[in-house]
């Protein structure tokens, strides 16, 4: 199927939709970095458990990288991404009436399913409704909205948990993601191509248990040690599973996720680059606010404050 042309759409109201859908996702993960010492204290939990209502959210989000290159492929556009805002919507609605760690973290879970399919379906819609010379000037804008989540976010939830209870952090996303699926079901058309492709059940498998097993023996090390059983055998379990995925995607003819790109040298530099980067970014963006929050005294508002300029300044750049 070729790209539809102008006549059949516009471009404006479906790139208004996708940037309030990655809009919502950003702010929904970046929303908690500050309200996380209050959840602690309310669920009785400790950091290291915690910070898995962030790190799980984004390591189920790196787990469906893979399975939404097979989705983007099986399913139109239009209907993969009413069904990932559905998503998205159904978690944020459970998430506040959690009374326990658990429901919590399936709330979380259930979000980030949504998001994860998002996020890549934003790029191949933009790529498939914007000729070249104009993909520039769209990822451009599409970045400067998705940054405007990480900006407002601490400061925002900061101001909230200091006066409401954090559980009201999930009820402002709510009404937004019903924003975001009404301009879903009015204006997102079907741009991309579809075509039969068979899921690799073990690709998936495999990558979930690598990525998996590498993200939890790293958490659960800063508790347990480094030299506890369990934190080996979930890096061990995780290394092995994930040079075994890879071994197989390379030889696969149509792999779950192309690992020979890396091929490129300057592919793998920038890649590898943003991993530090992103590494850093977000270790600072979770403990940084427990930290000022449990040993420096701040309030959640004076914390949500002091991430403020370097968010700023994240978007200017």
């Amino acid at each position: 199927m070729e790209r539809t042309s102008d006549e059949q759409f516009r471009r404006g109201p479906i790139l208004a939709a996708l940037i309030i859908g990655a809009f919502t996702a950003l702010l929904s993960q970046t929303l908690l970095n500050v309200a996380l010492p209050p959840m602690m204290e309310d669920l009785g939990i400790g950091a290291n458990m915690v910070q898995w209502v962030q790190t799980g959210y984004m390591l189920v989000n790196g787990v469906l990288v893979p399975i939404s290159a097979f989705l983007i492929h099986r399913f139109k556009a239009r209907t993969l991404f009413l069904a990932s805002v559905w998503l998205f919507l159904a978690g944020t609605v459970l998430c506040p009436f959690s009374p326990s760690f658990g429901v919590l973290m399936s709330g979380r879970i259930v979000q980030a399913a949504g998001a994860g399919i998002m996020m890549p379906l934003m790029t191949v819609v933009i790529l498939n409704i914007f000729p070249v010379e104009e993909r520039g000037k769209a990822m451009g804008l599409m970045g400067l909205s998705m940054i405007f989540a990480p900006a407002v976010g601490p400061t925002l939830s900061g101001w909230i948990v200091e006066h409401y209870s954090w559980r009201v952090l999930f009820y402002i996303v709510i009404p937004v993601s019903v924003v975001s699926l009404v301009f879903g079901y009015r204006f997102m058309k079907n741009v991309t191509k579809t075509s039969p492709q068979k899921l690799d059940p073990l690709g998936v498998v495999l990558s979930t248990l690598g990525f998996g097993g590498i993200l939890y023996g790293f958490s659960d090390a800063g508790d347990a040690g480094w030299s506890d059983s369990v934190v080996i055998a979930s890096l061990a379990v995780g290394a092995a599973a994930l040079l075994w995925f890879v071994l197989r995607e390379l030889k696969a003819e149509k792999p779950l996720l192309e690992f020979r790109v890396f091929r490129y040298s300057m592919f793998s530099l920038t890649t590898l680059i943003n991993v530090i980067v992103t590494m850093a970014m977000f270790s600072g963006m979770i403990l940084l606010p427990i930290y000022l929050q449990t040993l420096r005294g701040f309030s959640p508002l004076e914390a949500g404050l002091l991430l403020l300029p370097g968010a700023l300044l994240m978007g200017i750049m």
